[in-house]
């Protein structure tokens, strides 16, 4: 029998960092500074700067981060934020725990991102935010997304939690809207080793306030200003993201290379993403159409290969949601999440697993 070919090793992917992980850990344990110390504003420059911005605040995680972003602008609570149809639950849950209302929007069937053609028809007089999300490691088609923000004065919130170092028309996911909003859960190309995650922030007022947010309100110590959170860059995640960030565009390199063996050698029977020289797809998944989804992955599993579906569930199926959502049918996101299928494509992956993966597949009959 042949070795299992993983959906993914976070074991193998971050062996190559072990020995520094582990200096960095006993120089943590040294210092003796747990919380919001130098390794969390080290990061924070250097995450700045990497996208070329003055201001990146470090927050506990992803949906941490884009709940405080809706905070900051100071919306009203039943304000309405467009957000794409398939998106994954936590880009809805901080709309809702922001107090405010998501309103989906269907993705191009193209790229699976928020449909820019169809952002229109949602805008209400209540519409205060477009809040778009990245998916897959493929950038939004910002242009005319922009221009509709500006001609509506709408703010816009970015999750880039799949999207490290993608980009659009040359520009970095992160840093078009007024928020960039970023996980580095561990499965990211940038991964953390626990939870965690950042807001680039566009105006210096802005990043202020998410510090103050992020801290409990408070600016200095004891003195709360606002009503906010504790959701804090923890000091040892920062250490370990300081570690890997040098490295992620090689890891955007490694992951872009396998899924172009995907592109190029997988059968047309199956649907995969389309290329584009206006993207820069970092491929946070390498994900696939197919109509026979399920026997498809059962398939694989007993050929020893692991895959994993983002995500089964559409929003508007989710029973947590039946009360917050709008009862509009949303066809495209339907048949994304009915076929959708994720592959192995990570930085623990070689080109022969891919070419593994690859022959199995092309075996496959429907």
């Amino acid at each position: 029998m042949s070795l299992m070919i993983p959906y993914e090793s976070l074991k193998i992917l971050n062996r190559p960092f072990e020995e520094k992980f582990k200096a960095r850990f006993a120089g943590f344990l040294e210092k003796g500074w747990y919380v919001l110390g130098e390794e969390v504003s080290l990061f924070e420059e250097e995450f700045a700067a990497y996208h070329d911005e003055k201001y990146v605040a470090g927050v506990a995680n992803g949906l941490d981060a884009l709940i405080l972003s809706l905070r900051c602008c100071n919306f009203k609570k039943g304000d309405e934020v467009i957000v794409p149809s398939n998106t994954y639950i936590a880009t809805i849950l901080a709309i809702i725990q922001a107090g405010l209302i998501p309103v989906l929007v269907e993705p191009d069937s193209r790229t699976y991102n928020i449909d820019p053609a169809a952002i229109p028809a949602a805008i209400t007089d209540r519409t205060v935010a477009i809040m778009v999300v990245h998916l897959y490691g493929q950038c939004c088609e910002m242009d005319p997304i922009m221009e509709l923000a500006a001609q509506h004065q709408l703010k816009v919130i970015e999750d880039c939690a799949q999207a490290h170092g993608a980009k659009y028309k040359g520009k970095l996911a992160g840093t078009f809207g007024d928020f960039g909003a970023f996980s580095f859960y561990p499965t990211k190309n940038l991964g953390a080793l626990g939870d965690a995650g950042a807001v680039l922030c566009k105006t210096e007022a802005d990043y202020l306030k998410i510090k103050q947010l992020r801290n409990y309100g408070s600016e200095k110590k004891y003195h709360n200003g606002i009503i906010g959170y504790n959701s804090r860059l923890d000091e040892l995640q920062a250490s370990f993201l300081r570690i890997k960030l040098p490295y992620l565009d090689e890891i955007n390199t490694h992951k872009r290379k396998l899924a172009q063996l995907y592109t190029e050698n997988l059968n047309d029977s199956f649907i995969k993403p389309k290329s584009d020289p206006d993207f820069y797809n970092v491929f946070h998944i390498y994900n696939i159409l197919h109509p026979e989804r399920d026997r498809l992955k059962q398939y694989l599993l007993e050929n020893n290969i692991g895959t994993e579906v983002h995500y089964p569930v559409a929003p508007q199926d989710q029973p947590a949601l039946k009360d917050y959502l709008r009862s509009f049918d949303y066809p495209v996101s339907a048949k994304i999440h009915q076929q959708t299928l994720s592959l192995p494509c990570s930085f623990a992956h070689t080109e022969a697993d891919v070419l593994g993966v690859i022959r199995i597949l092309n075996k496959f009959h429907s």
